[in-house]
């Protein structure tokens, strides 16, 4: 059984909504969420089932950084029976096309780091969302008038803005990959998802920015992202 998690087997829903912040999926659940219950609260990693429009789903945090979401996307996928994880948090902004709270889904994640030999002795640095959940968040962005940008990721190992020259790590990346922006999660969401056999996604909101120096406070970044948090909801119960 989940070492990290300790909701029993059947309260965990087979889409769950995975925000970073603990917070956030306390917001989530009390703001959007009915007859919804608290079923983790291991080290403080909330989690919470209820129901959206009468589908169940389960909102978790993942903590920060890929070690964290692996953990957390492994133990949900592998002991609790979830299908669908959908990664719902903030990026860095490296292009000047996107601009604070605009709404991203990301097509692809690249990573410098090792994630990847760790779990499974295999090389690899770039991964692809699921084209099936992917799929439904388009559909479902056009169903509700919800505008959203989609493209590849850059997935840090650190804080963007923590960086001695931010613009390095930024020039580093294989321009192939055209990487929009930079994030710390979803690289490990989607290659074990995809170890798997499982379907990841993942929805941001810009919350700073390499071009234009701005950047949102901690609060904004935990109230100000109910598109990106309605898109996600409203894919869910299409799934």
């Amino acid at each position: 059984m989940a070492v990290h998690n300790e909701a029993k087997l059947g309260e965990i829903a087979k889409t769950v909504l995975m925000p970073g912040d603990p917070m956030r999926a306390k917001y989530i659940a009390e703001t959007f969420l009915e007859d919804y219950k608290l079923v983790n609260n291991v080290r403080g990693m909330l989690a919470f089932t209820g129901k959206y429009k009468g589908k169940e789903i389960t909102v978790m945090a993942s903590g920060m950084g890929m070690p964290s979401i692996g953990i957390y996307c492994y133990e949900l996928y592998k002991f609790y029976g979830v299908e669908n994880i959908i990664r719902i948090g903030s990026c860095g902004g490296h292009v000047d096309y996107l601009k604070l709270l605009d709404v991203v889904l990301v097509s692809g994640s690249y990573t410098e780091g090792n994630f990847a030999r760790n779990m499974t002795e295999k090389e690899c640095h770039f991964i692809e969302a699921s084209e099936y959940l992917n799929e439904i968040i388009e559909n479902t962005a056009k169903e509700i008038n919800q505008d959203y940008t989609k493209g590849n990721m850059a997935c840090t190992e650190c804080f963007d803005p923590y960086l001695d020259d931010p613009m390095s790590f930024t020039n580093r990346i294989p321009k192939e990959y055209n990487a929009m922006g930079s994030e710390m999660e979803s690289f490990a969401l989607f290659y074990t998802a995809k170890h798997l056999g499982k379907n990841a996604a993942c929805l941001l909101t810009v919350s700073d920015s390499l071009c234009f120096k701005e950047e949102l406070t901690s609060e904004q970044r935990q109230l100000s992202m109910n598109n990106m948090i309605k898109l996600a909801l409203e894919s869910a119960i299409r799934i």
